[in-house]
């Protein structure tokens, strides 16, 4: 309950970061305009978040990767592949395979992932 109670606020804010994101790059024109607006938002993101996401634990970073696939409907590789390029995916799932984790996980919330989803589920309800 810890972990998710930790990491959720991370995905909602992830999940409306990207929507802004998507809302601007409407009236971006230009592939290399587009690139420049991401990195842009990317440091601004850093800026905002990369303190508190540093914070987290381990078992935090893997719920907040699952929890990312279930407030934007895509894991994280296919996030880094949209935004940032194949090449960046490959080599941040390389990374993320060196330490045991798998950007491509998904959200399963009727099997894998049915007790995340039960706090999470108590989280919004108010109850948590």
């Amino acid at each position: 309950v810890r972990n998710v109670k930790k990491a959720y606020p991370f995905a909602v804010a992830a999940r409306d970061e990207l929507a802004n994101m998507n809302s601007q790059l409407v009236g971006v024109e230009g592939k290399r305009e587009r690139e420049r607006y991401i990195k842009e938002y990317e440091k601004q993101m850093f800026k905002k978040y990369e303190k508190d996401l540093r914070a987290l634990t381990i078992s935090q970073g893997r719920i907040l990767l699952k929890l990312v696939d279930r407030e934007i409907n895509n894991t994280a590789y296919e996030l880094v592949k949209e935004y940032r390029g194949s090449f960046s995916a490959f080599f941040w799932q390389g990374v993320a395979r060196l330490f045991g984790e798998n950007l491509k996980s998904e959200y399963d919330p009727e099997l894998e992932d049915i007790y995340i989803e039960e706090i999470v589920q108590l989280i919004e309800a108010g109850i948590i």
